[in-house]
């Protein structure tokens, strides 16, 4: 069976004089995807820098807390919420990460690092720029793209910022965007650029200076700072807009955004999964709403357990607190069932045009939850198998031997990306392509 992505690319292969190679073996391979297969990158930043030092709390771990009122009920028919963390993690020095990492590379190519703005500048003046900046350049020389999340948000924000006023939040945060973007600029290709608006000028789960600043500017009004600054620092920077709330305010705001003259590159939808997997249909209908919008949608915070499921009368995710949230290998079981099922039903689909994991390992989860793909000793789950078996196995093309005809062509089928014949790139589309070989 064709699955619905495969696309393919008609090669006209010629020499280095230009002359077409007929009746000739090449070796035709696979080496790039164009989907997004995405993980967070917090656990590699100690890598990336090569330090051990300690780790800033994320609020992935037991405890942690999110500043978030979910008084604004989502949607019965949509996924579940996502109290998301309470604090950017800035890397963990714990474990094998040299061995995380071959794990991580050998399935993801797009990775989300954590830009939450308390604890990338506690003080004012000191952000965590280059520590963030060799992350970001670690993942880049791996052929890695890198997502900063998230520029603007009311949740694990500066603390400096309540004893501003507005309009000097407002100044402040418009700097922070401009500053962030700017630094990044080689090395991050996309940004969150606003998290969560639809709930942010109602948020009254404690005092924050961006709160204060969304309830006098609105939520359009945010989005409308958010990405003004952004891509004025970065015009050729891809920028989202994100978030849990996956109803119908979230639809409205967003025709608000385009309607205004906003232009917005990606859609999130978060889709923490800790309560159970929904069903392929659920996911679909959510997809098919926010698809008439024709701009690529991406399913941002995908977590699926593999041990107990929390209890569905939970509302606000942050409040369901255990001392002890073990992997079961009947959860293992299940959790590897339903991630392939939902990788399996949005890959299917168009519309999408990437699926982001939130976290590889349950060393330091959110909320203390077995939601990684690898336990906390470092071996992998059957999820992570079974997940590296898509985006390696059978979505991808391993090196395979192929013979052009009597004009020198050869025709290419596989997941769209980038591929190589004898070394030397091409990307897999609904095209034609020449592509010079020097040499054999």
């Amino acid at each position: 069976m064709i699955h619905p992505r495969t696309a393919s690319t008609s090669l006209l292969l010629l020499d280095a004089t230009g002359a077409p190679l007929a009746d000739t073996e090449v070796t035709v391979e696979q080496t790039r995807h164009a989907f997004g297969f995405g993980n967070i990158g917090f656990d590699l930043i100690a890598l990336a820098n090569d330090d051990d030092s300690a780790p800033v709390p994320d609020g992935r771990a037991p405890g942690g807390r999110a500043e978030r009122e979910h008084s604004l009920a989502i949607d019965a028919a949509d996924l579940p919420s996502d109290p998301e963390t309470d604090a950017g993690s800035f890397g963990t020095a714990s474990g094998n990460l040299e061995a995380l990492a071959d794990l991580w590379l050998d399935v993801f190519n797009s990775a989300t690092l954590p830009f939450y703005w308390g604890p990338f500048e506690p003080v004012r003046g000191i952000p965590a720029t280059e520590r963030l900046q060799r992350a970001a350049q670690w993942f880049v020389d791996r052929d890695v793209a890198v997502k900063g999340h998230p520029l603007v948000w009311h949740t694990v924000t500066a603390p400096w910022l309540l004893g501003l006023e507005a309009d000097e939040v407002e100044a402040a945060l418009r700097a922070r965007v401009r500053r962030e973007v700017t630094d990044f600029r080689r090395l991050v290709s996309s940004w969150d650029a606003i998290n969560e608006a639809v709930i942010m000028p109602v948020f009254t789960n404690g005092d924050n200076g961006v709160t204060r600043l969304a309830q006098k500017l609105g939520s359009l009004g945010m989005i409308q700072l958010a990405f003004d600054e952004a891509r004025a620092a970065d015009p050729t920077a891809t920028l989202h807009i994100n978030d849990f709330d996956l109803g119908p305010e979230y639809e409205r705001l967003i025709e608000e955004a385009l309607a205004a003259g906003i232009r917005i590159d990606g859609i999130g939808l978060q889709s923490h999964m800790h309560q159970g997997y929904p069903g392929e249909q659920r996911l679909l209908d959510v997809v098919e709403r926010f698809s008439h919008f024709g701009i690529p949608l991406h399913l941002t915070e995908t977590t699926l357990l593999s041990g107990d499921l929390m209890p569905a009368d939970i509302v606000d995710l942050n409040d369901y607190q255990v001392e002890h949230w073990p992997s079961t290998a009947e959860g293992e079981a299940r959790q590897a069932d339903e991630l392939e099922r939902h990788y399996r039903s949005l890959v299917a689909l168009p519309a999408v045009h990437s699926i982001t994991y939130w976290g590889i390992t349950d060393d330091g989860a959110w909320l203390g939850a077995p939601a990684g793909l690898v336990r906390a000793d470092g071996t992998p789950k059957p999820a992570y198998e079974r997940l590296r078996g898509l985006v390696k196995g059978e979505w991808w093309l391993a090196p395979t031997t192929m013979r052009t005809d009597a004009s020198g062509r050869v025709t290419v089928s596989g997941f769209p990306g980038v591929y190589s014949v004898n070394g030397t790139a091409f990307e897999v589309g609904p095209s034609e392509a020449t592509v010079t070989l020097p040499s054999f």
